[in-house]
């Protein structure tokens, strides 16, 4: 069998407000929560789990393939919010969104800091 990607654990500084933002740009399910996690479900049956731990983390990279019309959802509620956003990681084109590799791509910071990135093709 081919290894499938299954969940992750995402610290979190607020892990209600961290999975709400999520859940929203991603379109995505609720699923049950338990112990310390609140969990969302995305495509491909992955599951994201959000919790707080007891230690301070850094900044991790979260990147998430999209169709075009979620992408044109996605910017248009970053937009709508007010919420900074760059075409590149380096964040040099603010308030931009890319068309390399094929597609459109677009990066976020959610509430706890870590960079969200929406692309509409994968790089490979």
């Amino acid at each position: 069998m081919t290894a499938r990607f299954n969940h992750t654990i995402i610290a979190s500084l607020d892990a209600a407000a961290t999975a709400a933002f999520t859940l929203e740009l991603l379109e995505g399910t609720e699923l049950p929560s338990w112990g310390p996690f609140i969990n969302i479900g995305i495509g491909d049956g992955v599951m994201l789990q959000f919790a707080e731990p007891p230690i301070e983390f850094p900044p991790q990279h979260y990147a998430y393939l999209v169709d075009d019309a979620h992408f044109d959802r996605a910017v248009a509620t970053i937009r709508a919010r007010e919420q900074d956003h760059w075409a590149d990681p380096q964040r040099t084109r603010p308030g931009e969104i890319n068309t390399e590799h094929g597609g459109r791509g677009v990066y976020l910071l959610d509430p706890s800091g870590h960079y969200l990135e929406l692309l509409t093709r994968p790089y490979l």
